[in-house]
């Protein structure tokens, strides 16, 4: 395959993973709207810190067989070492089947211990029960996930988390209903409320399992007639696949676990150290009627944790989702190029990668700061002041975006290139900061919520420039900056005021919020590209390892961008 058909492939399996995954966070985004509405800020906020348990267990467990797999999985695929390959999948699934098991199980049984020990008795201990079981289902799927994706098709992996999401999505709905109704007079509603959400995200995914599992009866024959075809006499045991595992797992699941805890961390601080204070003057608006005394409560700490994790984290997480879908498949590429000695390659994948995260996460930073208050309202549409409070949260933190999706795909390309460790150790430094920063703003400071978005933005950034580092020095390699950063930025500021101006202007003749929040929003996008590509932002031979990019150019040379 040609330098350029290798990059065009990496890039056209990038964007269907992408692409599956921006639908997966926009399902995600729009059925907690109905959802919230149902249970209320108080029960968002026991859901999001039962998120942030369960993610850890998923982290410590299963959350890394993908990629672990995918790149054991390419490596023997680029050399036609096929029956090397099922020997890695039938080990990865044994190792999946029993840590997802184990991490059930002391989900299930220790749900009220995590409960009483990090959160103070708030209410989670329920619906982290209910969710235990989608580890062990994760872990399954994970492994079958990493096996396409090794195979280097990202199809099988993005129709399954689409199908999850809007199975997830119609069960969480009704069961939050059902369950919120059948108990509205209990002290315990909220978590019941919480649990429904919980029960749509095991139910979505063992229908994700189920699809794959069709998948992978359909894909056996030709699994066969590959491993009939391998005539390498060279038989890896599985006592070696097993360490070669573990090896791969481990650095993942570390670097994972320390993205990850940084949200157990805060939950767990904010609530332990903020329940001994003051409530802040500029949040006493937002909690309302929940505010029994002149401290903060249980119920007002879980309220706060709702607004920044279920409404700020959710939405800015939403475009961060194309730099995780571009580190899975760059993880893939990378491995492949590495494995046969490909650095040009590998520098020309990390700056498309890089570049492509920058066009898009830049605009998607500044365009959610612009747009904080008239999206949330559109959104959410709840109390004016709390939408107030989780806006400013958001144009505090909207430029995390940048700094989360740079971070994303700099761990994947230090992972592609066998180089796990590094960003294991980035992350940690990283931690140690944010940990010592939000202590101090929560203890000292009467910042409350506010502490927790500029720990967030500082971690992300710390990370990406760690990563940074690392990867000029492990390449040998320093990416553009005028285009990748540059331009984008400028092209982005320009569209920020526009889309201001346009929302402001529709919004006093129309009077209707959606409608004005829509057409910024298209203006935003084309005042953006076409500042983008009058700059020379992008290139035409840039352009040409997109999909469709034919079609692309044709289009943008009749409107003369090009």
């Amino acid at each position: 395959m040609s330098a350029k058909n290798r990059k065009n492939n990496f890039l056209v399996q990038g964007s269907i993973l992408a692409a599956a995954s921006l639908i997966v966070r926009i399902i995600g985004l729009l059925y907690r709207i109905p959802m919230v509405n149902i249970i209320g800020d108080e029960a968002n906020g026991i859901y999001t810190n039962t998120y942030e348990v369960y993610n850890i267990a998923l982290i410590l467990s299963s959350y890394s067989l993908p990629l672990a797999v995918s790149k054991l999985v390419a490596v023997r695929n680029e050399q036609k070492e096929h029956k090397n390959s099922y020997r890695v999948f039938v080990c990865a699934m044994g190792f999946g089947a029993a840590v997802g098991l184990v991490a059930t199980l002391a989900i299930l049984f220790g749900a009220d211990f995590i409960e009483k020990i990090f959160y103070t008795n708030t209410g989670i201990a329920l619906p982290l029960r209910v969710l235990a079981p989608t580890i062990f289902v994760f872990a399954i799927m994970g492994v079958l996930r990493g096996l396409f994706q090794g195979k280097n098709t990202m199809i099988p992996t993005a129709v399954s988390q689409i199908l999850e999401q809007i199975v997830n999505a119609a069960v969480s709905i009704i069961a939050t209903s059902i369950l919120v109704k059948n108990y509205s007079a209990s002290l315990d509603v909220s978590s019941y409320g919480a649990a429904g959400g919980t029960l749509g995200t095991l139910v979505g995914a063992c229908v994700g399992l189920l699809f794959l599992l069709f998948i992978f009866i359909i894909y056996k024959p030709m699994l066969k007639k590959q491993l009939r075809k391998d005539t390498d006499k060279n038989r890896e045991s599985y006592q070696d696949i097993f360490k070669l595992l573990l090896l791969t797992v481990l650095p993942v699941v570390l670097s994972q676990t320390v993205y990850q805890i940084s949200g157990l961390i805060d939950g767990s601080m904010f609530t332990k150290i903020m329940m001994a204070k003051p409530i802040s003057a500029f949040e006493l608006k937002a909690l309302g009627s929940t505010v029994t005394s002149g401290i903060y409560s249980p119920e007002n700490t879980n309220t706060l944790i709702g607004l920044y994790s279920g409404k700020y984290r959710l939405l800015t997480n939403v475009p961060v989702a194309i730099a995780t879908a571009m580190a899975a498949a760059i993880v893939v590429s990378l491995t492949a190029d590495k494995t046969n000695g490909r650095m040009d390659s590998i520098r020309k994948k990390a700056h498309a990668a890089i570049k492509f995260n920058m066009i898009i996460a830049i605009p998607a930073a500044v365009g959610m700061g612009v747009l904080a208050y008239p999206i949330l309202d559109l959104i959410y549409n709840t109390q004016p002041d709390r939408t107030q409070l989780t806006a400013n949260l958001m144009q505090l933190g909207s430029v995390s975006i940048i700094f989360f999706a740079l971070s994303s795909v700099t761990t994947a390309i230090l992972q592609g290139i066998n180089r796990m460790r590094v960003p294991v150790i980035n992350s940690a430094i990283s931690l140690g900061i944010h940990v010592v920063l939000i202590f101090c703003l929560l203890k000292f400071t009467s910042l409350s919520s506010y502490a927790l978005v500029i720990g967030n933005v500082t971690f992300a950034l710390s990370v990406s420039v760690l990563n940074w580092i690392s990867v000029a020095r492990y390449l040998e390699y320093r990416q553009e900056i005028v285009k990748t950063f540059l331009i984008p930025t400028i092209s982005a500021g320009f569209m920020g005021v526009a889309a201001y101006f346009v929302y402001q202007g529709f919004q006093i003749l129309t009077g209707r919020n959606w409608l004005a929040v829509l057409i910024a929003i298209v203006v935003a996008v084309i005042v953006y590209f076409a500042l983008l590509l009058f700059m020379k932002g992008v290139d035409e031979d840039e352009l040409e390892f997109l999909p469709k990019s034919a079609s692309i150019i044709r289009f943008l040379k009749k409107l003369r961008l090009l």
